[in-house]
């Protein structure tokens, strides 16, 4: 889920429906579509969201697109279970949040 509409690579837009954050707090769905680029491996189907401040991958949609994620101490990192290309590598920073690199 992203908030800025400019890191899409494509986006059809589309007033949906709302997700729920964790606090209960709700997100209104403004769009999907693909991010990514030439560089990178393209995550399909990525939710826009009114107001987001913060990129947020959900664990269990990337685990049902075929990643496999793996948490370490500091980092995280999510590949490709067939070709076992990277897709991201995630940096904890102090106990508040993960900065994808």
């Amino acid at each position: 889920m992203l908030g800025d509409a400019p890191k899409f690579i494509n986006l059809k837009m589309k007033q949906e429906d709302f997700v729920t954050y964790g606090d209960n707090k709700k997100g209104r769905i403004l769009g999907r579509g693909d991010v990514g680029n030439s560089d990178s491996i393209i995550i399909n189907d990525v939710l826009l969201l009114e107001g987001l401040k913060h990129k947020l991958l959900s664990i269990s949609q990337l685990c049902d697109k075929g990643y496999e994620v793996t948490f370490k101490p500091n980092l995280c990192i999510s590949l490709d279970a067939s070709t076992r290309q990277t897709l991201v590598i995630g940096k904890r920073v102090k106990n508040t949040h993960v900065e994808y690199l």
